[in-house]
C-alpha cells in the first residue's frame, strides 16, 4: 500500500470520528447515521445494566441515538488522535463538556474511542469507552445517588 493511500485512509477514518462528534453534539442524528455502513456496530464495553453493550445496523443505531440530543447538551473538545498501524482504524481521545438536559447537572466526561472504517471512510465498528457512572450521576435528579437504577440511556 502506498504512503499516499495510507495517508488518505487515515485521514478518512479521523474525519469520520470528528464528524461523528460534531453531528452528535449538534443533535443531527439523521446526518450522523450516514457516517455508518448499513451493518455497522456501535459497542459500549462499560455499559451499565439495562443499557445495550452493542447496537448493530442503521435502524438500531438511530433508535439508540435519537434521544441523545434530548438527554445531553454537550460539546466534544480536546480531540486527539493516536497513531495506529491500520490506516482505517482511528483511536481518539476527547472530552465531553455540557449538561444533562433533564436535570441540568454537569456532564463532564473523558472518552476514548476505537473506530474502524471501510476504505471509503464509513464507520463499520465504533467502540466507545466512556464512564457510565458520570452519565448516571448527571441524569440522576437526586444528590445522594438514590434512584440510579432508574436512569434511562439512549433509547
Amino acid at each position: 500500500m502506498s504512503d499516499t493511500l495510507v495517508s488518505e485512509q487515515r485521514s478518512l477514518a479521523q474525519h469520520a470520528v470528528a464528524e461523528h462528534l460534531r453531528l452528535v453534539s449538534s443533535g443531527q442524528i439523521d446526518e450522523w447515521i450516514e457516517l455508518f455502513t448499513p451493518d455497522a456496530v456501535l459497542e459500549f464495553p462499560y455499559a451499565p445494566a439495562g443499557v445495550p453493550r452493542s447496537v448493530q445496523g442503521r435502524d438500531a443505531l438511530i433508535a439508540h441515538m435519537k434521544n441523545f440530543p434530548k438527554t445531553f447538551d454537550v460539546r466534544f473538545v480536546d480531540l486527539v488522535f493516536h497513531q495506529t498501524t491500520e490506516p482505517t482504524t482511528a483511536i481518539a481521545e476527547f472530552r465531553s463538556t455540557g449538561r444533562a438536559v433533564t436535570t441540568d447537572k454537569p456532564y463532564e466526561q473523558t472518552c476514548i474511542s476505537v473506530v474502524h472504517t471501510d476504505e471509503a471512510g464509513r464507520i463499520t465498528h465504533y467502540v466507545d469507552y466512556w464512564n457510565p457512572l458520570v452519565a448516571i450521576e448527571a441524569l440522576n435528579p437526586g444528590t445522594d445517588g438514590a434512584g440510579a437504577d432508574q436512569v434511562a440511556f439512549g433509547s
